[in-house]
């Protein structure tokens, strides 16, 4: 406002944003400016345009007393005075813009400082947008001095106190009063209605209750506009100011869960038959009014609500005759979306896509979410089609993205109400669960589902959704450490997929079969068939399929003792993990270079990396990563001399494993329980630690000859020496013959008799 060529400036925002504080605020500071005065004109008791000059004049003094008209009365008073008008609440008297037009043409020295929900469309005008108060560090939330002076948390307390004297701040409500305000969006009148209710709720109380935000945010106070007595209150006002078309943009838009681009504004707009052009202009009229945002991302443009402005549209929404269709729109909208997201997956454009199913995931939830809801799926066949279409196109990027948990909850939930549902998505969509239930260490559950999906494939002949279903089964036999059929059943989706001539799914099958010859020590044979799938996975420019194959082959380097061929391989297939997103490859290239960095003796790199690979694997719930890293983990810990916490991460390791009936890291966990107490001293015990460690041994051998997966030469040389010792200190005879006696155990009753002769 003090720039000469800012005459008049509009504070825009939506209702209870504050507009009118900071108008009041920065008036009262251009006060000292104005030889003749700030005047302040409230405008909100009026909706009829042609009454806001006679308001003005009767702020400003002028009285109509004349024949002559009062604008131009008006114009002559104030024309040669250095005023500053305060217009508040010009939103619904919007027509009346023109004539704030007029007076500052005809007053030169006139300035005027709106506070409207829309901008006025007028040349001269400047538009300032009121933000929202910024929201709390949630990183800094225990740090009350600086929590404090967040305005957002400094306005609730201030508030609080005015209905509590006593409230404050303190390292036990601090969370709960940053989440209140992150929830209420920053908007002050939220913040101010919501802490009035600390008279009875305390900040958890009040923040359990934010679920209904609109009903719980009402204050008594009575010296405050109706209108902002009440967070709804607000919002009506705001939304009884829009035509009946825009009325009902808006109620369409409160289906958008984080949200929109045009494009899928414009397609649902359509669907529900809306005019032509309605989506650009009634985005462009919500935005002019405060009740959308607009946020550029890239080269695509977002609009999206506040939640609490969206909460009222979905309140709205759902009280009329449209929610049905609204909300069947958007669900087809993102199947669509998915579904074209799917197949392209595995070409050049993934990792865009990737990106944009991000953006989109919380409108994906939506979708699903209302097409499970109960009373919908058994209304029919279409929903529940819908569902597993949805949930299974979408099995790529929550497999790439790690959410397990929500993937299988979502297709289980699915397939519970598929009875009636096409064989062919029906199969599709029981291989994915099955995918998901084995990843997450369910391995009965996962060829229950395999089986089921496997039938009904055969049923259909569906040649390649039965390679698919025996490549899953080959993988749940190679967990439960039957090498045999998987190599076999591994095959056999081979020369179906070559038959085919499905050259991207030769790749992948190649892929298995390379990495199972690793598994039983056939390193060459294992590198022969990864630069085949390499190849082919180069000429089809699949990413996820090249970084795969240079992972193995790094993997295959340096299990057969080779490392110094690794880190090139690994460092690629890496980036291109980490360019798409692929959490679960990403935490795999972690363990490896951690592996690596531990044979160099480079013990801080080491532990740094794999530990990063053990909390991604948690975070995901995926158990074989989740025992594989942490028996890593352990061998760190072994060469660090921390044998009490090495013991305890192989015991992890091992109830992992043997919760997911994973035999190879079974053995591997017991190997690593071996190499630990066979360097332990305890108090008390002559040689019978050493004892167990050569049957954990003969255990671990017993297993690994059963599955054909011989101990790979690093991690011979990493248990040599232990080994050695303890034939040492046992001599050749009680060695040989404890080992023995490991052999005939089972993993359960070597593990039984460990832990009672040798407590942790």
């Amino acid at each position: 406002m003090r720039q000469q060529d800012v005459r008049l400036l509009t504070l825009t925002g939506i209702g209870g944003v504050g507009k009118t504080r900071l108008g009041v605020q920065a008036a009262a500071e251009l006060s000292d400016e104005c030889a003749d005065g700030v005047f302040f004109v409230s405008l909100a008791p009026i909706s009829d345009s042609a009454l806001v000059i006679p308001t003005i004049a009767q702020a400003l003094g002028v009285r109509d007393e004349t024949n002559q008209p009062l604008l131009e009365r008006l114009k002559e008073a104030v024309r040669q005075k250095q005023i500053l008008l305060l217009l508040d609440n010009f939103e619904q008297v919007i027509a009346a813009a023109s004539y704030v037009a007029d007076l500052l043409a005809a007053c030169p020295k006139l300035r005027v400082l709106v506070t409207s929900r829309e901008i006025l469309h007028l040349q001269i005008e400047h538009e300032f947008r009121v933000p929202p108060l910024p929201q709390p560090d949630f990183a800094h939330v225990a740090d009350l001095a600086a929590l404090s002076q967040n305005e957002a948390v400094e306005l609730f307390v201030k508030r609080a106190q005015a209905v509590r004297p006593e409230f404050c701040l303190t390292a036990a409500n601090a969370q709960a009063i940053a989440e209140i305000c992150a929830r209420l969006d920053g908007l002050p009148l939220a913040i101010e209605l919501a802490a009035a209710r600390s008279k009875l709720l305390s900040p958890q109380a009040l923040l359990a209750r934010l679920g209904n935000r609109l009903n719980v945010l009402t204050s008594g106070t009575q010296d405050i506009p109706e209108r902002q007595q009440t967070l709804r209150n607000t919002l009506e006002w705001s939304y009884h100011l829009l035509g009946s078309q825009q009325q009902q943009f808006f109620r369409m838009l409160s289906v958008f869960v984080g949200g929109g681009t045009l494009e899928a504004i414009e397609a649902i707009s359509a669907a529900l038959k809306m005019s032509e052009g309605v989506a650009l202009d009634g985005a462009a009229s919500l935005l002019d009014k405060s009740l959308l945002q607009a946020v550029g991302q890239e080269e695509e443009t977002r609009f999206f609500m506040l939640e609490t402005i969206r909460e009222y549209g979905i309140q709205v929404l759902s009280n009329g005759k449209e929610a049905e269709k609204v909300r069947q729109a958007h669900a087809e909208y993102y199947l669509s979306l998915a579904e074209q997201a799917y197949h392209e997956f595995d070409g050049v454009q993934q990792s865009a896509w990737l990106k944009r199913l991000e953006r989109e995931q919380d409108n994906v939830r939506a979708a699903l979410s209302w097409l499970l809801e109960p009373g919908r799926t058994t209304k029919g066949a279409r929903h529940v089609e819908m569902a597993l279409r949805l949930s299974t196109v979408l099995w790529p990027f929550w497999g790439l993205r790690g959410n397990y948990s929500e993937a299988r909850s979502f297709l289980e939930q699915a397939i519970a109400v598929s009875e009636g549902a096409g064989a062919s998505i029906r199969a599709k969509a029981l291989y994915y669960a099955a995918r998901i239930a084995h990843a997450q260490g369910n391995n009965d559950r996962a060829e229950q589902l395999c089986k089921e999906s496997l039938a009904l494939y055969q049923e259909l002949n569906d040649a390649s959704g039965i390679a698919l279903a025996l490549h899953h089964l080959a993988d749940i036999a190679w967990t439960r450490g039957d090498l045999e059929t998987a190599r076999v059943q591994g095959e056999e989706a081979f020369e179906i997929f070559s038959k085919m001539n499905d050259i991207a799914s030769v790749a992948y099958m190649q892929l298995h079969l390379a990495t199972l010859a690793i598994d039983q020590g056939d390193y060459t044979k294992g590198c022969s068939l990864l630069e085949e799938s390499l190849n082919i996975c180069r000429e089809l420019h699949d990413k996820s399929g090249i970084a795969e194959a240079l992972t193995n082959v790094a993997r295959a380097h340096f299990l057969a003792g080779d490392p110094t061929q690794v880190r090139p391989f690994l460092e690629e297939g890496y980036a291109l993990f980490n360019e798409m997103g692929d959490k679960e490859s990403i935490a795999y290239c972690f363990c490896q270079f951690g592996l690596l960095a531990l044979s160099q003796d480079d013990l801080p790199e080491a532990r740094s990396k794999i530990e990063a690979a053990v909390e991604l694997f948690k975070e995901m719930g995926q158990q074989h990563g989740t025992t594989t890293s942490l028996s890593f983990l352990a061998k760190v810990a072994t060469r660090q001399g921390s044998l009490k916490e090495a013991r305890n991460l192989y015991e992890e390791s091992l109830t992992v494993a043997r919760a997911s009936d994973n035999r190879l890291s079974i053995a591997i966990s017991l190997e690593g329980l071996a190499s630990v107490i066979a360097g332990e001293t305890l108090p008390g015990e002559s040689s019978q630690e050493k004892m167990w460690a050569a049957r954990l041994w003969g255990c671990a051998e017993q297993l690994r000859e059963g599955m054909g997966t011989p101990l790979s030469p690093f991690e011979r040389s990493f248990y040599n020496d232990a080994i050695v010792a303890v034939r040492g200190t046992l001599g050749e005879k009680t060695f040989i013959s404890a080992r023995a006696e490991g052999r005939a155990m089972t993993p359960e009753q070597a593990v039984a008799g460990f832990h009672k002769d040798l407590p942790v």
